[in-house]
């Protein structure tokens, strides 16, 4: 086995050049104390030697590690690296870099992630709560220890830090009404862990979407699951024989695992139930038919959440004034698990 790379020192150069350790680090940093010659022998020396600096020692020599903590649900979900991808590309102009961990949607590893990151001394935390997480202690830590604190997706008004989320009510009544429009009337839905705000706004705009059209609400078309695939074929073959014509899931995993159970009873997409996911994530335009779907602005939502974190942490706002809740606008995006014939009424 071959050994380890010996990393190259500030001290090394000093010794090779037989000058002050603090004389190479200021030749290193141009800084004006140094003459010329020093200076360009002292980068020529580094350069021979290989030398790489230790970004974070500097960064923590002046107070900070230049580095955000990001807490998502889950890394398997393209919603999150989509958000990720927003939140990288404003760390990025901010000369930031970004350190992720993933929950895996549990309370426990949601705790260890917000210590691991006060460990490693991060400029600040943007979190995605996780399903299973109700006790929210560990953040009002970060608090506590005045570490800036941003929320995304999913947030906690309770916590009193700044967020950005979808209107997820406005979805799902957007979401519903695009199905009473395509001239369904047995409307099912799909929710999810009623403790998540968002999902618990996601059947209020259901039930009000119906409520505003005049079709009663049936509680034997409302069922909750666990926000899977799984989950959302065992919830559609509880539902099928209540005969729904549509189906509006929580999300879209949710949804896939519905039009699976649905195929497989012989019944067709759009024609015998339709069915509208939300989240539009990756894979959603590629099935057969294609599903319907409301797209959260993921990209957006990660610009917005780290955009937040530098206003912050640059102190552009003013500590007695509320922190900010972003809310973005959802979209409706029609595909072929909802394209029914105009003004369809099913028997």
């Amino acid at each position: 086995m071959s050994e380890p790379a010996i990393r190259t020192t500030i001290l090394d150069i000093a010794r090779a050049l037989n000058v002050a350790a603090a004389t190479v680090s200021r030749a290193l940093n141009d800084h004006p104390a140094i003459s010329n010659a020093t200076r360009e022998a002292v980068k020529e020396a580094a350069k021979r030697m290989n030398y790489q600096p230790n970004k974070i020692a500097s960064s923590l020599r002046l107070g900070k590690s230049k580095i955000i903590g990001v807490i998502i649900p889950s890394a398997e979900i393209n919603f999150f690296g989509s958000v990720i991808h927003g939140i990288e590309k404003v760390a990025s102009k901010n000369d930031y870099n970004v350190l992720i961990y993933q929950s895996n949607e549990l309370y426990e590893l949601e705790k260890k992630a917000v210590q691991t990151f006060l460990r490693s001394r991060v400029d600040g935390v943007l979190a995605s709560i996780s399903k299973e997480t109700i006790n929210l202690g560990h953040y009002a830590d970060l608090k506590g220890k005045n570490v800036p604190l941003v929320l995304f997706d999913r947030a906690n008004d309770s916590l009193q830090v700044p967020a950005v989320v979808v209107n997820d009510y406005q979805g799902a009544f957007n979401a519903t009404r695009h199905l009473i429009e395509q001239g369904c009337r047995r409307i099912a839905h799909i929710g999810g862990q009623q403790h998540v705000t968002n999902f618990n706004q996601r059947l209020r705009g259901y039930i009000d979407a119906l409520n505003v059209h005049n079709i009663a609400v049936d509680d034997d078309l409302i069922v909750y699951g666990k926000v899977s695939i799984g989950s959302g074929r065992e919830c559609m073959k509880g539902l099928l024989p209540r005969q729904p014509d549509a189906v509006f899931a929580v999300e879209d995993f949710t949804a896939l695992g519905a039009m699976q159970t649905i195929k497989e009873a012989g019944l067709s997409i759009p024609g015998d139930v339709a069915i509208i996911g939300f989240a539009n994530e990756l894979f959603s335009e590629y099935l057969t038919p294609s599903l319907s779907t409301v797209n959260q602005q993921t990209v957006r939502m990660g610009e917005e959440a780290a955009g937040l974190f530098f206003e912050v942490l640059n102190k552009k706002v003013s500590s007695r004034v509320p922190p900010r809740k972003l809310i973005l606008e959802p979209e409706i995006i029609c595909r072929q698990s909802t394209a029914l014939p105009a003004n369809y009424r099913r028997p």
